[in-house]
């Protein structure tokens, strides 16, 4: 991992510094920007904005720190995420059982927990981009979860620069951190969600591809095809 930039470290502070007092923050991911709270009120304002359906759910953000805290995986799985998001550094939606007593989520009001995992499963976007990782870690430090998704009205296409953002979503956010153009943009697509304990893809998504080359060559693990073009999701 590399060292965080004072550009970066201003940038992610003034971010926490919003979603700790319950506001919303629209940040910069390698796989596109994304609509963050880390309160229920701020959960359901991104929910009404994105006209998202209540079937769905949040995704959490975090460093491969607090994921070996909160994931429940043999070492076959962790040892795939070692590979994909340590060897290869790519961005990696990890879903999997989770500790639902961990202090993190069992902090979590109720409701805001019942929109965020499912059957005691947990998605978290993890290795996205030097942002990413200093938000990641002050979410972590500080013990407050940070959950959402990505910034656009729901099935509209992941945004892959602030300006393309639409003015529903923007006018949620209390703060935008606008980094330009994003690093996955040529995919066209969100991060691709793997369930690491029973190795199902549940989104094809950027970086997939590499993925599925790194899953074959080193494990054996022969995942399917992905459609042609990506699928519009989120």
């Amino acid at each position: 991992m590399q060292p965080e930039t004072p550009f970066m470290a201003s940038e992610a502070d003034k971010a926490f510094a919003v979603l700790k007092s319950g506001g919303i923050a629209i940040m910069p991911m390698d796989v596109g920007y994304s609509a963050i709270g880390g309160s229920l009120s701020a959960l359901r304002r991104i929910f009404e904005a994105k006209r998202r359906e209540p079937s769905k759910f949040n995704a959490m953000i975090g460093d491969n720190e607090l994921a070996r805290e909160l994931y429940l995986l043999p070492d076959r799985s962790w040892d795939v995420f070692d590979a994909i998001t340590l060897d290869d550094d790519l961005p990696l939606g990890v879903i999997g059982p989770c500790r639902m007593d961990h202090p993190m989520l069992a902090s979590m009001e109720p409701q805001a927990l019942d929109m965020s995992t499912k059957n005691k499963t947990l998605c978290m976007l993890t290795n996205a981009g030097p942002f990413h990782s200093a938000i990641s870690r002050r979410s972590r430090e500080a013990g407050h979860a940070l959950f959402g998704s990505s910034a656009n009205l729901s099935m509209q296409g992941t945004k892959f620069r602030a300006i393309d953002i639409e003015p529903d979503i923007l006018a949620i956010a209390d703060v935008v951190i606008d980094h330009g153009l994003r690093k996955c943009w040529p995919y066209r697509a969100s991060s691709t969600l793997l369930n690491l304990a029973t190795f199902q893809v549940v989104r094809f998504g950027s970086s997939y591809e590499l993925i599925q080359d790194t899953l074959e060559r080193r494990f054996g693990i022969n995942l399917p095809a992905a459609p042609s073009p990506l699928r519009i999701q989120e």
